[in-house]
């Protein structure tokens, strides 16, 4: 599938910003459309895995992981919709942030920029 995508260097370990991607408590640090997120089991974010997230406006939407390689990158959907995708790539001093929007949402790429810099402050502070 095509996407629109944005993309931040950002000077941390891939693990770290990874780690961010995957910890549910942390979607409403870095999303600025998640209030909170959560799974529909007790096992980690995966493939496959379900669960629902509450949008900046109250509104609870179920998701489904659709694509998930460890520590790279995961897409899903929400609502049953294709959403956005979330990739990490090692670089030689950190790594490259990268999040897609299906083509039809390119509205939605101010959103994912602000996550990125979001990200890219919370990844730097661990270091």
């Amino acid at each position: 599938m095509r996407q629109l995508t944005v993309h931040r260097h950002i000077d941390a370990e891939p693990d770290i910003v990874w780690s961010l991607l995957v910890d549910l408590d942390a979607w409403p640090r870095w999303g600025p459309s998640v209030q909170h997120a959560s799974l529909d089991d007790e096992a980690p974010l995966g493939l496959g895995s379900t669960g629902h997230v509450r949008t900046a406006v109250g509104l609870s939407l179920p998701f489904a992981i659709t694509s998930f390689e460890p520590g790279r990158a995961w897409a899903w959907s929400v609502a049953g919709v294709p959403a956005t995708t979330h990739a990490v790539r090692p670089e030689v001093d950190g790594c490259r942030l990268s999040m897609g929007a299906p083509l039809w949402a390119p509205a939605y790429l101010p959103v994912l920029a602000a996550a990125l810099v979001r990200i890219d402050r919370l990844a730097t502070a661990r270091r």
